[in-house]
């Protein structure tokens, strides 16, 4: 399917201006919304090659820039030290803010009231997914390695708020992923089991931390062309049957 993408600027309630990459089906209305979370790296390259792909499978997609109270930045992923500079100044408050202003865009943007949105969102952006998992209406949520879910030294982590969680989940893990271990897994997998919330957990044994990722050195082609059909699957399960009810009432 062929896509059209641009840059789009938003208000956020706290004053401030944010950008979304914005990519949508050529010639046709998208019946379904996603938002797509970034790296610590920004919208780069790459997150903006994953939002056209969902484009291509009929999802207007948008990518916020979190980062936008402290940048404009697009990060090297040799370079960690850069993005540490922006991370450090994230708050949740502040997220949950930007994710209503894209929430909000799409639903003014062509994704009708009662059409479904979900998100997804790749290591501090598989935080913002589950994040916004709990404080906007999604149909589902999806995180790849999402460090920050479980409590860890730089962060409280939101295992504290899994009971407002209002969507299933899908949660993928490198079994070989130094950053997210399998303690901080199993952790958000207790938390979910414990407070009876529909979840998907999913670990790839030979992956490592950044596994979807093919612009960094630890990209695992294997992983990622098993965990791109699982996460249409299960994006399609509840966004599908949202629209169908939609389509009834309509």
């Amino acid at each position: 399917m062929e896509m059209r993408a641009e840059f789009v600027t938003v208000p956020v309630s706290d004053g401030t201006s944010m950008r979304l990459y914005v990519a949508r089906p050529a010639g046709s209305a998208a019946k379904r919304g996603l938002l797509v979370m970034q790296e610590a790296f920004g919208v780069n390259a790459h997150i903006r090659d994953v939002t056209e792909r969902f484009a291509r499978e009929g999802y207007l997609a948008v990518a916020p820039e979190l980062f936008h109270r402290t940048g404009p930045f697009e990060g090297r992923y040799d370079d960690f030290g850069s993005a540490m500079t922006h991370l450090k100044e994230l708050r949740d408050p502040a997220l949950e803010a930007d994710f209503k202003a894209a929430y909000d865009w799409l639903r003014a943007n062509g994704i009708a009231g009662n059409a479904p949105i979900a998100a997804i969102g790749f290591c501090m952006g598989g935080r913002a997914a589950f994040l916004a998992a709990l404080t906007l209406p999604l149909q589902c949520a999806v995180s790849f390695y999402g460090g920050g879910i479980a409590p860890n030294p730089m962060n409280a982590g939101l295992l504290n708020r899994v009971n407002q969680l209002r969507a299933p989940v899908l949660l993928f893990w490198g079994g070989r992923d130094q950053h997210i271990t399998a303690d901080h897994a199993r952790a958000v997998a207790d938390a979910l089991k414990a407070a009876g919330k529909s979840f998907i957990n999913v670990e790839f044994s030979d992956a490592d931390h950044g596994f979807f990722c093919d612009a960094r050195p630890s990209y695992s082609p294997v992983a990622a062309a098993q965990a791109w059909p699982l996460t249409l699957a299960f994006l399609d399960s509840y966004t599908s049957a949202r629209q169908q009810e939609a389509a009834a009432r309509s």
